[in-house]
């Protein structure tokens, strides 16, 4: 199978030369579950074109800076793909603002939220087992988090697989449509993480607030096991 990815946000400058671009995270992250898997990336980001439909097996949606709220020239363009993959059951999977992409694509509210950021280990209650969920031991899996805009309400045809107090729609399944999304970020790994904050560190976030979150990363997260259940959602859409 060929992933596609749609590269929709870039590490911030601060730190772009330290670390991978979000693609190939993405890929470390899938590719030992499915080796035969390959990737391509497109950055739409900076203004490369989608591809034709007819040449995309299956998609994934990074994260990304922006809100699905904002006026980039990319924006509606992206949502006009979601629904055109939905339409072509074209299995798609979103991470973050891909996530809420996704979401905001096929008709749920995403806004920010007036919770604030979420930062460091967050941890996520199973509401529901699709069949790709596979190696779960117990009811609850964490991930390294960092957003302030939440998807508020379920698409029509979605259900909802986990949540936590404060990421109410924290992973989806679009059920009809071939798709999932997830609001953490298991791409990342706890050092990225948190560099990510520490870019922030006295302006949008307090000293305290970062040596918190970064604490917080510091007990295992479930990166592998979320990269193991979006081969298994992939391997299972094999046109």
């Amino acid at each position: 199978m060929k992933l596609t990815i749609l590269e929709t946000g870039l590490p911030p400058q601060a730190i772009r030369a330290d670390w991978p671009r979000y693609p190939a995270m993405f890929e470390d992250l899938i590719s030992p579950h499915m080796p035969d898997m390959t990737c391509e990336s497109i950055a739409i980001v900076e203004g490369a074109p989608f591809p034709a439909l007819e040449n995309v097996e299956a998609v994934l949606v990074t994260g990304s800076a922006a809100g699905v709220y904002e006026d980039h020239e990319w924006m509606a363009p992206l949502f006009d793909f979601i629904r055109r993959a939905g339409d072509e059951r074209i299995p798609q999977i979103g991470v973050c603002f891909g996530h809420q992409a996704i979401a905001a694509a096929m008709g749920a509210r995403v806004e920010k939220s007036d919770k604030g950021w979420g930062l460091g280990r967050h941890i996520y209650d199973i509401c529901y087992k699709p069949d790709w969920m596979t190696g779960l031991k117990g009811e609850t899996f964490s991930l390294g988090v960092s957003h302030q805009d939440q998807v508020l309400s379920l698409p029509e045809g979605a259900r909802l697989v986990a949540a936590s107090d404060f990421t109410p729609y924290a992973v989806l399944d679009y059920g009809e449509v071939p798709a999932i999304s997830f609001q953490g970020h298991p791409e990342f790994s706890g050092g990225f993480c948190c560099a990510l904050y520490n870019v922030r560190r006295g302006t949008a976030f307090s000293a305290e607030r970062v040596d918190e979150a970064c604490d917080s990363l510091e007990v295992p997260v479930h990166n592998e096991l979320v990269g193991q259940w979006m081969a298994e959602f992939l391997r299972s859409h094999v046109r």
